[in-house]
């Protein structure tokens, strides 16, 4: 097998994928196979199946989700915001092309609509076809996806939405513009006035940088701003950050998650999770 990409590799005949991280890490996982490979308008989509993760997406040479564990962040961005607002029925996500958002969401009886606005097309496809134990194999009817840019869509929407729900990639290419203050000033503008909008906010340990830039940005924004945390393996680091702004009072309730039929996420984990290592605490 040729293996024209600089992340992928062969070694004493096994297939090796090498994410690099800002040039100073670099994460190799052995993989059975390719199972999906195409180069989009946008990034190159790949789904491979590793020996200890499973089927893992892959976009530009950088893993977004696995079989393993991408329930814990697609239940955490999901279901942490779901307890806090008290009825929520319209809700948009700004990215998540694997669908493991929009799949979590669907489990709340009282949702009636939600928007999907993913730029890549090709990672939806790829994800419901090859990736069903994070997509599900999503066949909502109340799922409407949309394929444009998410910070275009999101300015011409106002006082619209009850919940905005951020899962982008890294801050870089397609996704930069998804941690500027003026992105998150538009959602500020599109939610309604009780609504609440929660994004992955990087590495604590290895992007704080960017992790603070977006604490800071939405504390300015919302009328309050509360970061928690969860523990993804093959996010660099382990830990990982997520940021929530409400336009209201932030009350948690637990009870909200209790028969939700997830893997990570419970009543227990809900209260917890904005409970912050002191080292964190001090950066923000």
């Amino acid at each position: 097998m040729e293996l024209n990409k600089p992340y992928l590799s062969k070694k004493n005949g096994d297939i090796w994928l090498t994410e690099n991280e800002y040039d100073n890490l670099k994460i190799s996982y052995r993989i059975k196979d390719i199972i999906f490979d195409q180069q989009s308008s946008f990034q190159d989509v790949m789904i491979l199946d590793s020996y200890d993760f499973g089927r893992m997406l892959v976009l530009d040479g950088i893993v977004q989700t696995t079989s393993v564990d991408g329930h814990i962040y697609n239940e955490m961005i999901s279901h942490v915001p779901m307890s806090i607002h008290p009825n929520p029925k319209k809700v948009l996500i700004v990215g998540g092309g694997d669908c493991g958002v929009a799949k979590e969401v669907a489990k709340y009886e009282e949702i009636e609509h939600i928007d999907m606005v993913e730029i890549d097309e090709l990672v939806v496809k790829a994800s419901i076809e090859h990736l069903p134990e994070v997509s599900g194999r999503l066949a909502d009817p109340r799922v409407y996806f949309i394929f444009e840019d998410g910070v275009k869509f999101v300015a011409s929407k106002k006082n619209e939405y009850d919940l905005i729900i951020v899962d982008s990639s890294d801050p870089i290419g397609p996704a930069e513009a998804l941690f500027e203050k003026s992105f998150y000033q538009s959602l500020h503008e599109a939610l309604k006035d009780d609504g609440i909008m929660v994004c992955q906010s990087q590495s604590p340990l290895f992007h704080s940088d960017v992790m603070k830039q977006s604490y800071t940005r939405i504390s300015e924004l919302f009328k309050e701003a509360k970061l928690y945390t969860a523990v993804v393996p093959t996010y660099p680091g382990g830990m990982w950050s997520f940021t929530i702004g409400t336009k209201k009072h932030l009350d948690v309730n637990p009870s909200r998650v209790s028969n939700k039929q997830t893997k990570y996420v419970n009543e227990q984990m809900v209260e917890r999770c904005f409970s912050l290592p002191q080292f964190l605490g001090e950066q923000l």
